[in-house]
This record gives structure tokens, C-alpha cells and sequence, in this order.
């Protein structure tokens, strides 16, 4: 049994409001509990979005209500919300800019568009972008442009780890997250992952080819973060004509890590450790987002049990996970949240409302 600090998830969507036969703020804390994770940042693409003082105080009263795990909810950068933004900097987990496709209705098309958010939002919050290869390319023009740090959103692209490595180089305030499907799944899994049904596969940015997912790995010393991305749809929706992009991940996180390091998986010119999962998933995104730390918190793991993943065995509402029938090597056994019990032995015991909005 080994003892780890909770871990933080920087990129969760929750789907409440609007949307919760998905998830709902108490499925997706249990879902992360029993995952190792004791603290989820909330994307703001929710029906209706994130991006005033009225639907932020919507998200966080459910939250308040429901959360079991601590948390802290993005606002979403839309076209005529500049001046409304700063104003919720300091509670808010930082500004989300949508510049590619995403679920939603808080694209951002234009560059004009982008900037008042650039000139606006205090620069001591963070800005984080969802963005692909030339938008990413864009996105850290701005930065340089606008002198404040931003933060990449699930590179999932050779060109881009690349990329993001030579602005690092040249002293660009820019870092990122990558996710375990972009980590362990490439292009060539949408069969398996899909069986009959191909929306299964479907995720943006999309599953790219082994070379990508390569990259990825031999620049790991480039990724600041390891995030989920976390985006329930059910079965229904993904085996339908119009399947929504996005896959599960909370309760999949830690063991797929586990196991590549189990495996001896090498990255970045050595082996993937331990040491790495936490300093990925705890102490580079709560510097990055300027979290508190978690006094008396932590997760055990029992690194010796091996065991295949299931969608019937996990928390999550959605039902499913592309990592179905997968083995991995590492399970979670406790949680102790802010020096209570909070999952042990595969049951939720931390009551809805026991999380804490950390910006409060």
C-alpha cells in the first residue's frame, strides 16, 4: 500500500447545469473520489454556459449543495463578455477560451474576439485554451503579444508538444495538460473502442495516429499536467446519428498511470515514475492555478492489485468508458478528504455539500 497526495484534476465537465442525466456535481465527486482525486476544476460549456455572475452563482450553488470532493468552476469567454469577466476572476478557477470545436456554445471564431479577453482578465488568473495545432500556434502568439501565461488544453498533436517545448525554450509563459485517451489510444483503437457503434470513438481533439501519441510521450518532461478531461455523454447519445465528442476518465486516470509505470513505460529519455503522476497531477497544477493545498489529504493505493476496468464498477452516471475490459495494475482504496474518510473499499462516504469551493 502506498500513501499519495489527492490528486487534482484541472479539467472536468460536470454537466450541471442543464444537462444532468449525464452527470450532475454529485455523481462527478464520487466519480473522482474513488479515482484518487480530491479536488476538480469545472469547465464552464454547460447548458446554459458559464459565462456571467448569474450562471456562475448557478454552478456553484449546485455545487455547494452536492460536491463531495473540493472544487472551483472556470468562466467561459464568449463574444461580448470581456467586461463582465473580471469581476469574477478572483472566484472563478480562471477563464476558459473555446478557439476550436468544442461541445457547446462558447466558440470563439474570430481573433477579434479574443483580444478584449487578453486585455481584460486580470493577468495574475489564469486563461486556459481549448485550441488545436494552428489556433494553439495563435494562442501563443497572443501570449508572447499580451505577456501574461496561458495554458493549453489536451495537446493531443506531435506538432504540438513540439511547438509548445520551443516556446518554452524561448521563455513564453505557456504550459499544458495532456490525457490519458491521448496518452493510451490512438486512431488505430476507434474500432475496438466503437465494437458496432464508431461514435463511441468520438473526442475532441480526436484519438491522432501512434506517432502523435509517441511524441507525446518521448516530450513528457514537456507536459505540466495530467488531465481527464472528463466529459460524460451517455450510451444512448454516443450511439446515436449526432454522437457527442467526449470520453469518461476520472476513475481511469491513476490506474492507467499506475500501470505504465508498473510497466516500465519509458518517456522523455527514462521510465515513467510515480514521482512524475505527482508532480503532474499535484503540485504543477496547483501552482499553475494558484490552488490551496489540502491540509490533511491524501489517497491510498494498493499498487499490487490488478484488476479490469469496468464501466458497471464506477460512479460516474454516464455508463461507459473506452478503456472497457482493459487490466490495469494499481487500485484506489481511501480517500481522505481535509482529514475525513472520504472512499474506502469501493463506497463513497463523504456526504453531498462536504466539498469546498476553494476560491470562496
Amino acid at each position: 500500500m502506498i500513501r499519495l497526495p489527492g490528486l487534482i484534476d484541472p479539467h472536468v465537465h460536470v454537466r450541471e447545469p442543464g444537462q444532468t442525466h449525464k452527470e450532475d456535481w454529485d455523481t462527478v465527486t464520487q466519480a473522482a473520489l474513488a479515482g484518487g482525486v480530491t479536488m476538480i476544476l469545472a469547465m464552464p460549456n454547460t447548458k446554459p454556459p458559464i459565462f456571467d455572475a448569474s450562471t456562475f452563482e448557478l454552478a456553484l450553488n449546485s455545487a455547494k449543495h452536492k460536491a463531495r470532493c473540493d472544487y472551483a468552476q472556470f468562466v467561459g469567454a464568449g463574444p461580448d463578455n470581456a467586461d463582465l469577466l473580471p469581476e469574477l476572476a478572483s472566484q472563478a478557477a480562471g477563464l476558459k477560451m473555446y478557439l476550436d470545436s468544442t461541445f457547446g456554445e462558447l466558440r470563439l471564431d474570430n481573433m477579434n474576439l479574443w483580444m478584449p479577453h487578453f486585455v481584460n482578465y486580470p493577468k495574475e488568473y489564469p486563461i486556459v485554451l481549448h485550441s488545436e495545432s494552428r489556433t494553439m500556434a495563435a494562442g501563443i502568439l497572443f501570449a508572447m503579444i499580451y505577456d501574461r501565461p496561458v495554458h493549453i488544453a489536451h495537446i493531443s498533436l506531435k506538432e504540438e508538444i513540439l511547438l509548445i517545448k520551443a516556446a518554452k525554450e524561448r521563455g513564453v509563459k505557456v504550459t499544458c495538460e495532456v490525457c490519458p485517451h491521448h496518452l493510451f489510444l490512438s486512431k488505430e483503437d476507434i474500432p475496438a473502442i466503437s465494437q458496432v457503434h464508431p461514435g463511441r470513438g468520438e473526442v475532441r481533439p480526436r484519438l491522432a495516429t501512434k506517432e502523435d501519441v509517441e511524441a507525446l510521450w518521448q516530450n513528457l518532461d514537456v507536459v505540466d499536467c495530467f488531465a481527464t478531461d472528463h466529459a460524460p455523454h451517455t450510451l444512448e447519445e454516443k450511439d446515436s446519428e449526432n454522437p457527442p465528442p467526449g470520453f469518461p476518465g476520472l476513475e481511469t486516470l491513476l490506474p492507467l498511470l499506475l500501470t505504465a509505470v508498473d510497466d516500465g513505460r519509458y518517456c522523455a529519455r527514462r521510465v515513467l515514475t510515480i514521482d512524475d503522476i505527482v508532480q503532474k497531477s499535484v503540485v504543477n497544477p496547483r501552482k499553475i492555478f494558484h490552488l490551496p493545498e489540502q491540509p490533511e489529504t491524501w489517497i491510498e493505493v494498493d499498487e499490487h492489485t490488478e484488476y479490469e476496468i469496468r464501466a458497471e464498477d464506477q460512479f460516474t452516471r454516464c455508463g461507459w468508458t473506452p478503456f472497457e475490459g482493459w487490466r490495469v495494475k494499481g487500485k484506489v482504496t481511501k480517500a481522505v478528504l481535509r482529514g475525513k474518510t472520504a472512499f474506502e473499499d469501493g463506497k463513497v462516504l463523504a456526504e453531498p455539500g462536504y466539498g469546498e469551493n476553494i476560491r470562496k
